[in-house]
């Protein structure tokens, strides 16, 4: 069993259920002293509807069984005395706010849509986020000694029915030599000295924090808001909190450093831990000269690779700087799965660049050295790829396919865990239903006292 709806919705739905009106409220069911409402079961059939599922008969009994689940890990991790740590909250609140934000067209229309600022939105759900995080911790602990034998993953396989095996479209593995060009002291000390003068811009001449900051910010994820962050302590690395701590709301603090280059922050307000910001970020960059440098190394590599004076792996070692891949031969792990291999939907998602690389190429063929910029770190460099593997459309097999099926094996495993771990629990815990819903086939026998 899982818990499909309860923690898909992430904040989105209790806020819609609220923004939306107010349903006839009434208590649908109870396990120990939580109690699952109508309004829960609206407000995730308004999730689930817009997530495009289809609207059967049973799905309100779908999310009440949910629910119950939900609580019956919350009451045994309560129990069980189960930590989660504040940092982790306010990490998880913040993300999820970021995505209400993505949706809805920034953070002031997602204030002004559902009337409460953003430190009232945090305090109100925080304990959701907790309790949530709570049951996930819990499920987790419950199956985290499952694994599988490759004896047993053969197994499974073996019961899949021939039409029920699932079809696996092309997909791809790659490596990489990446280097990036040195950042030097004199490229700091421009970076240093251009913020400065923004920064006297601001303070000195009267120029506009925001209209500065969506000038010249390289913080893609505030310029456009003109610098603008809503945040709690922990959450930052600590270089940027000691400054925003140190300042009375409406100062500007003088220049500082951290591991992401260096920055400029005005305190716009400050209620115990939370804070409202507005921030400017200037990265140091390379000069041209470091630049072609690297270009020029690799093309080094490039041709002691072609003519068979080095391999692979010894290249790897010797010319890349990339800490992700360099102690792996280079291979790059597809990050939405975990896996080596790569689908075209993913690949469009994280790396656009790489396909059109490989397109032609065949299974060990290397590419010339191009420009590269690593998205997750905003760094630029230069690197060659190489084609690992490519694999036609096919149904899924243990030689091609073995990690898949071997986590579909798992998965299995555990949902048997968890069903045994359900049902003898029910039999601890205080359940009522409401008799409306007394009657729905749910998986589990939760009236059995």
């Amino acid at each position: 069993m899982k818990l499909l709806l309860t923690y898909s919705i992430a904040l989105l739905t209790v806020f819609q259920s609220n923004a939306q009106g107010k349903v006839i409220e009434k208590i649908v069911a109870q396990v120990g002293d939580n109690v699952v409402l109508l309004s829960d079961v609206q407000a995730q059939k308004i999730q689930a509807l817009q997530a495009g599922m289809t609207m059967t008969p049973e799905i309100d009994c779908q999310i009440i069984e949910d629910l119950m689940y939900q609580y019956l890990l919350l009451n045994q991790a309560k129990l069980d005395s189960i930590v989660i740590q504040d940092q982790q909250v306010d990490a998880e609140m913040e993300n999820r706010l970021r995505i209400i934000e993505q949706q809805i067209g920034g953070r002031e229309k997602m204030e002004e849509f559902y009337g409460k600022t953003v430190t009232q939105i945090k305090k109100e759900f925080r304990p959701i986020i907790k309790d949530q995080l709570l049951s996930q911790e819990m499920e987790r602990q419950i199956t985290a000694e499952v694994s599988v034998t490759p004896r047993e993953v053969e197994k499974f396989y073996k019961t899949i029915p021939m039409d029920s095996i699932p079809l696996i479209n092309t997909q791809l593995s790659f490596q990489q030599i990446v280097l990036y060009p040195d950042v030097t002291d004199s490229d700091k000390k421009a970076a240093f000295e251009k913020l400065k003068e923004i920064r006297n811009k601001i303070v000195r001449d009267g120029k506009t924090f925001s209209t500065q900051a969506r000038i010249n910010s390289m913080d893609p994820g505030s310029a456009a808001e003109g610098g603008k962050i809503t945040a709690t302590r922990g959450m930052m690395v600590p270089q940027f909190e000691a400054a925003v701590f140190n300042l009375a709301e409406g100062d500007v603090s003088d220049v500082f450093e951290t591991t992401y280059g260096y920055h400029i922050v005005k305190l716009i307000e400050r209620k115990g831990d939370n804070y409202t910001c507005r921030h400017i970020l200037i990265i140091p960059e390379f000069s041209n000269s470091s630049l072609e440098g690297a270009a020029l190394r690799l093309d080094t590599c490039y041709n002691l690779l072609k003519s068979g004076e080095i391999t692979w792996d010894k290249a790897v070692m010797k010319y890349s700087n990339d800490e992700s891949t360099k102690q792996n031969h280079g291979i790059i792990t597809n990050p939405i799965t975990g896996d080596q291999l790569w689908d075209m939907e993913d690949l469009n998602q994280v790396d656009q660049q790489i396909y059109l690389l490989t397109d032609a190429m065949e299974k060990g063929d290397i590419s010339q050295p191009n420009l590269y910029m690593n998205m997750y770190e905003r760094k630029q460099g230069v690197r060659i790829v190489r084609l690992m593997k490519r694999t036609t459309p096919h149904r899924a097999n243990l030689e091609d396919d073995y990690a898949l099926i071997k986590r579909a094996a798992e998965n299995e495993k555990k949902q048997k865990i968890v069903k045994e771990w359900t049902k003898t629990n029910i039999k601890k815990a205080f359940v009522r239903i409401d008799e409306e819903y007394q009657n729905c086939q749910f998986t589990n026998n939760w009236l059995e006292q």
